[in-house]
């Protein structure tokens, strides 16, 4: 069997598996399995092959593609672990049934667990000096047997055994590892350790002080089922910086009995040697075995529902509603190095850049303001952008006493990240001649103009919206946010002929070669005008194009629904719908009477249905639509610039900046985010601060408490203080 084929056999087995794990049906299954071996992307068959899948959205096909991941992986564990079995003459028809049933890799490895090469341990050395069939007799547990007259024939000086204390002894040794490496002990001891197991952590020694920010994990105890993730990470990140101490133990005497019903018959002599033996085994290796398995699981499942609180936190931030192609003048605030001003045109390019000092005297701010005036003016400005770092309240508060015309905008703009992307690598090649505050500038006015082709730029992990991302599996981390980035990316869809490369990498079937190619390509030829031309950019085949097509918009092409979502592959569907209704296709876009003329069962047929049909409809109705919401003007409260300023008691509108587990920091205007607490969140029980707030939402909050020496902010959304906007 070649190995396409045998891989074909191994997915057909996934499929079932599959399906019942996530609850949808095996064609659905089979079709999304086809699909991504052959390439296809997630957004892509998503999008486009709804027919295929049963209309399955990301989700469900992210879930296929990782369950089938983690089953090749397991099938990889289990070649790997036969062929060893099968090189060392261990593998027996049984064993290879056991290995080939296993359904998980802890069943897996339980398994293998007596098989497993190993180093010299005390049972090891207790074989060696010919104690093995003492341990059986013992262990066989024949109320007959008397073990010490039994032990007395093992003595053998020149093998170490001097004594039939030394051959019991080295025989319960062997007794207990049998019983460490039993698979049925391990699960129930495994199964005990997660149902009634709890964390315990302490400070260490002479730690109090340098891991004071760890003090309410000095003397903590909690359920390993219910503790929550970012307790969890918690206290594994003050053990990993040498605060505090982390273990997890169950109540000895529960797991002795465990081992006791299993493996004790009566109460012979022998019987007693077994159960002092499998004390030994839980003391010794059972019980570290399970702590190591249960601080690797909980870190895993902390990690996972961290990961999809950041994961779920970008999303909104990358898709938050962008102003738009305006001519915004973007401001760096700050005081005693002034304000750094720069002038970008519609497309974001950089016309101009400036200092301005308000700040430091009367004066300098009467003449900072009339250059302000007549940036305006020679640039035709449309919208001012504030970063909300130092100094961002009040130079907002300047920018706003400055005569300007009603019309012009002026907005504060989140520049979590900023400093972040204007020292790095694309934005020295994207500015080489100009420097780091230039490049934060230029970032925060594009940020306004269009948050997610800024953000893209940035690592994901520097924006500020994730809940202990630098302790989480960075490997599962970055394979999450990837997912969330090319989802927002090709969901928006991206103009072809202003996108930058970075923004291009995430478009279905691209990647960052392909992106740089159609960068050089619309260098050289000009802007796109058809997405036929994608076809003549080096090494963009004929997968690559089926893939990226649909997600690329052409503003102002020859064929209208280049700046639609209607995929290429589709276009003969909508020539034909406008010739049977006897007009073209851009009549068919803009009237609406037109579209209603149109029977869509009438053109069925082949992989085409009405899933995709009605695709088709909605985009002929609002063609290259924008699915973020509409740009909406906020403001803080005009009397708040910093943290004295605020009044227990009293309301001020904020902006969500993140979520977490145990609750959510709202920016209200004061250089410090205040937190509302899970418990401060609704009038009622709340599991999961997501389904009450989400990033970037507006919201009105209630000032509970100001703590000045520690710069914390307390915050509550009860007491009618609903969230402005969802």
């Amino acid at each position: 069997m070649t190995a396409q084929a045998q891989d074909q056999t191994l997915i057909s087995a996934y499929i079932v598996k599959i399906a019942t794990e996530l609850s949808i049906r095996s064609h659905q299954v089979e079709a999304t399995a086809a699909l991504l071996d052959n390439g296809a992307t997630v957004p892509f068959i998503a999008r486009y092959r709804k027919e295929a899948t049963g209309s399955l959205d990301e989700v469900a096909i992210t879930g296929i593609r990782d369950s089938l991941e983690r089953l090749r992986e397991l099938d990889a564990r289990r070649e790997s672990i036969i062929s060893s079995l099968d090189e060392r003459q261990l593998l027996t028809d049984e064993l290879r049934d056991k290995i080939n049933q296993a359904e998980t890799m802890t069943i897996l490895e339980d398994i293998y667990l007596p098989y497993r090469p190993k180093r010299r341990t005390r049972a090891t050395i207790a074989r060696e000096k010919g104690l093995e069939p003492l341990a059986e007799m013992i262990f066989a547990q024949d109320p007959a047997v008397d073990p010490a007259a039994e032990a007395a024939a093992f003595i053998d000086p020149e093998k170490g055994v001097e004594s039939v204390e030394d051959a019991l002894s080295g025989a319960s040794d062997i007794i207990a590892e049998w019983v460490n490496e039993d698979q049925i002990a391990r699960a129930k001891i495994r199964e005990l350790f997660f149902s009634k197991g709890c964390f315990h952590s302490q400070v260490l020694k002479d730690q109090n002080e340098q891991g004071c920010k760890y003090k309410d994990y000095f003397d903590w105890q909690e359920s390993v089922a219910a503790a929550p993730s970012h307790r969890i990470l918690a206290m594994r990140r003050g053990a990993n910086e040498g605060f505090l101490k982390l273990q997890v133990a169950v109540p000895e005497e529960l797991a002795l009995r465990v081992l006791q019903l299993l493996f004790v018959k009566g109460r012979s002599a022998s019987s007693l040697l077994v159960e002092a033996a499998a004390a030994d085994s839980y003391k010794r290796l059972l019980s570290p075995s399970m702590e190591t398995e249960v601080l690797a699981a909980t870190k895993e499942r902390a990690d996972k529902e961290a990961i999809k609180v950041f994961a779920e936190n970008l999303r909104q931030l990358l898709l938050a509603p962008a102003l738009g192609q305006k001519n915004v003048l973007a401001v760096d605030p700050g005081f005693r190095t002034g304000c750094k001003v720069v002038c970008l045109d519609r497309q974001g390019g950089l016309k101009h850049t400036d200092v301005i000092f308000p700040h430091q005297s009367e004066k300098q701010a009467t003449a900072d303001a009339a250059k302000i005036v007549a940036l305006c003016e020679r640039f035709d400005i449309e919208a001012i952008a504030v970063g909300n770092g130092t100094a961002g309240r009040e130079t907002e508060a300047y920018i706003r006493n400055i005569p300007l015309p009603k019309d012009i905008l002026v907005i504060m703009v989140n520049e979590s990240g900023a400093s972040i992307y204007s020292a790095s690598k694309v934005a020295r090649e994207e500015f080489p001649d100009e420097d780091v505050t230039v490049r934060g500038a230029v970032s925060i006015g594009r940020r306004l103009m269009d948050p997610l082709a800024e953000l893209v730029k940035i690592d994901p992990k520097s924006i500020g919206v994730g809940q202990y991302q630098h302790d989480v599996d960075q490997t599962m981390l970055k394979q999450s946010l990837d997912d969330v980035v090319v989802s927002c990316v090709n969901s928006v869809g991206v103009e072809i002929n202003t996108a930058s490369r970075q923004l291009l990498t995430y478009v279905s079937g691209l990647g960052s070669q392909l992106a740089q190619n159609i960068i050089d390509f619309r260098t050289e030829n000009g802007p796109f005008t058809s997405r036929k031309q994608l076809k003549k950019v080096a090494r963009l085949g004929a997968r690559a194009f089926e893939q990226a097509a649909g997600f690329l918009r052409i503003r102002d092409a020859e064929n209208p629904l280049d700046s639609s979502a209607v995929h290429p592959e589709s276009y003969h569907i909508v020539d034909a719908m406008a010739k049977n209704t006897g007009c073209s296709v851009a009549d068919l876009i803009k009237d609406g009477t037109l579209r209603a003329k149109i029977h869509l069962p009438d053109y069925v047929g082949g992989s085409v249905g009405l899933p995709t049909l009605n695709d088709i409809m909605k985009e002929l109705a609002r063609p290259g639509r924008d699915p973020r919401k509409q740009f909406e003007i906020f403001s803080f409260a005009e009397d708040v610039n910093k943290i004295e300023d605020l009044k227990p008691g009293q309301k001020y509108p904020g902006i969500v900046t993140n979520v977490t587990a145990f609750g959510a920091f709202v920016d209200i205007g004061v250089h410090q985010d205040g937190l509302v607490h899970i418990s401060q969140m609704a009038d009622c029980f709340v599991k999961n601060p997501a389904d009450i707030v989400k990033v970037h939402q507006k919201v009105m909050v209630t000032v509970l408490d100001v703590d000045l020496a520690r710069g914390r902010i307390s915050l509550s959304l009860k007491d009618g203080s609903k969230p402005a906007r969802k």
